[in-house]
């Protein structure tokens, strides 16, 4: 089969017609709407394809939200898990060079966000989503969202 979106895309709504499939300017799933942004304008085709099982994948494990920011880096490690297995049904191999590579986006925004405004000590983030140094005892905040710049609040030092 060729890697491309075109080639794949017919099959993939014939297969899972409870998504919706819409051409926009960045891959991502949308659970409220059981919906799927994808573009077509990818440097190389195969990753595009990758991308858009992956985001199927994302709707085949019903993920819908997230409590904090490692909770994230799972959810995204398990969909690339299932787009792989997704990947076989359409004799698609999705290279894990480049699934690490994308899963290393999240790392390091995690690293950014996780890092202490004050002494660069790497810490984790609490049950409200506060992040607390280990070392400093500094508390910050960061935008929830993993598309947003990484800017931290200091709350206290």
């Amino acid at each position: 089969m060729n890697n491309s979106i075109v080639n794949i895309l017919p099959q993939l709504k014939t297969d899972f017609p409870d998504i919706t499939f819409i051409q926009g300017d960045s891959f991502f799933w949308t659970p409220s709407e059981r919906k799927i942004t994808y573009t077509s304008h990818q440097d190389v085709a195969e990753h595009g394809v990758w991308s858009l099982l992956h985001e199927v994948s994302h709707a085949q494990l019903d993920h819908k939200t997230y409590e904090n920011d490692f909770e994230l880096l799972k959810i995204e490690a398990s969909a690339w898990q299932a787009a792989k297995k997704l990947g076989k049904k359409y004799a698609i191999n999705i290279d894990l060079e480049h699934i690490q590579d994308c899963l290393d986006t999240y790392r390091d925004w995690l690293h950014k966000r996780a890092s202490c405004p004050s002494c660069s000590v790497v810490s984790i983030q609490r049950n409200d989503g506060v992040y607390q140094c280990f070392n400093c005892l500094t508390t910050w905040k960061v935008p929830r969202s993993p598309l947003c710049k990484v800017t931290k609040k200091v709350l206290s030092h």
